[in-house]
């Protein structure tokens, strides 16, 4: 019998096109819980998802028949990966699918922070015209920091590059990576040279409120601060404590610590109230990797790593 692929989240066409072609049996539930999802696992070869599944090590025990899980996105945090390898389980991501929306996103609210954008809109909204407040920061000739460079940080450097800016980037895992966009770097460099820095980083423990106060207090200048990869990076408090200070001139986020809205304590409104209090943060609702094209091209690769590798299996 043909495998069966329960897909946990909506996508592109494209991939019930390439599984059907394939011949597999699809169980397409976009708005599935995930209680639900526990509950017809057990019976499911394959398995698409994007952030709501947490596939741990409970939910593996619940999959008996479970060979491949692919995620729509780059995050590996959704899933235990040692524990899925023990269970013969293979794990696909495809950040190559949204790597040119985020780092489009990630320009915009570089720009929009350096120009003052959003906030003069809403003041002209408001027939307010205030020239001098809203003086902007030129990017030409500021160093810019890009944290991991893998697809995202790549994309970013090609699209900084043309604004005559040095780029430094940062990548723990990468070695002799140079190239004609960006300059390996080390942490103690971009302390003593960024004036941007932009993070392209997972989430794992070594991550994890990476920033904070003490981290930001090592850099010589006051640095802009642009964040598209995971909320939790950043510790919230501390980049309130650092903009206040004014270590951090500006931040730009597309994440945060929580983006359960509905879920949020009164410290979490009154951080959310005091960083818009600054005036010098932009916030967008994790959409940087959100566009008609990324949907397609998340799909597409995808659902080609699953089917070479149930078909190398």
């Amino acid at each position: 019998m043909s495998p069966k692929v329960l897909i946990t989240d909506a996508v592109h066409p494209i991939m019930l096109q390439r599984f059907e072609e394939v011949g597999w049996r699809i169980d397409y539930q976009p708005d599935i819980t995930a209680d639900d999802v526990l509950n017809c696992i057990e019976n499911v070869e394959l398995l698409v998802i994007n952030s709501k599944i947490m596939v741990d090590k409970a939910f593996i025990d619940h999959a008996k028949k479970l060979k491949v899980v692919g995620r729509l996105g780059s995050g590996k945090e959704i899933i235990d990966e040692a524990y899925a390898r023990e269970k013969n389980i293979v794990f696909h991501n495809s950040p190559e699918g949204n790597s040119d929306a985020v780092a489009e996103h990630a320009m915009g609210l570089l720009l929009g922070l350096l120009h003052h954008i959003p906030r003069a809109n809403v003041e002209v909204q408001n027939l307010t015209w205030l020239r001098e407040k809203n003086r902007g920061t030129e990017l030409k000739g500021k160093t810019v920091a890009i944290l991991g460079y893998g697809n995202t940080g790549i994309e970013m450097a090609k699209r900084l590059i043309a604004f005559g800016v040095e780029v430094l980037a940062y990548d723990k895992f990468k070695f002799h990576y140079s190239d004609e966009y960006a300059k390996e770097s080390t942490l103690e460099k971009i302390f003593n040279h960024a004036d941007i820095v932009s993070i392209h980083l997972p989430l794992t423990p070594e991550t994890n409120q990476m920033v904070n106060t003490a981290w930001i207090n090592q850099f010589r200048k006051p640095i802009f601060l642009i964040n598209t990869s995971r909320g939790k990076i950043i510790r919230t408090a501390d980049l309130i404590e650092t903009i206040e200070s004014g270590k951090v001139s500006g931040a730009a986020l597309d994440v945060l610590e929580n983006e359960k809205i509905n879920t949020w304590s009164s410290k979490e409104n009154s951080e959310l109230e005091l960083l818009f209090k600054t005036q010098k943060v932009i916030i967008t609702p994790h959409i940087a990797g959100w566009t008609f094209e990324s949907k397609f091209k998340l799909a597409e690769i995808l659902s080609k790593k699953m089917i070479l590798s149930w078909n190398s299996h």
